[in-house]
């Protein structure tokens, strides 16, 4: 499955704090979550993280893990051509 997480950061972004978010990610590789692409982005999110993981429950742990330092918000995705499909 294919999720977006929407970030907005509650602390600023130090060498520190971007270490914790490095350990952070080869943990969620340990636990089959797969980081497809990461921005850091100007408006009302600081970052945008599109990963894939096995299940909801898989990509919930990766919000509640960083909930000291950010605040997120998870979007389910599916491929736009899975989505025409559903028109059918």
């Amino acid at each position: 499955m294919i999720f977006i997480i929407l970030i907005k950061n509650k602390v600023k972004p130090t060498k520190e704090v971007i270490a914790k978010a490095d350990k952070l990610k080869q943990k969620m590789s340990k636990d089959g979550i797969k980081v497809i692409s990461h921005y850091w982005t100007l408006g009302r999110f600081d970052d945008v993280i599109i990963i894939e993981a096995p299940d909801e429950k898989a990509a919930m742990k990766v919000g509640i893990a960083v909930t000291d330092m950010a605040s997120t918000e998870t979007l389910v995705a599916i491929p736009r051509t899975e989505g025409i499909k559903l028109l059918e």
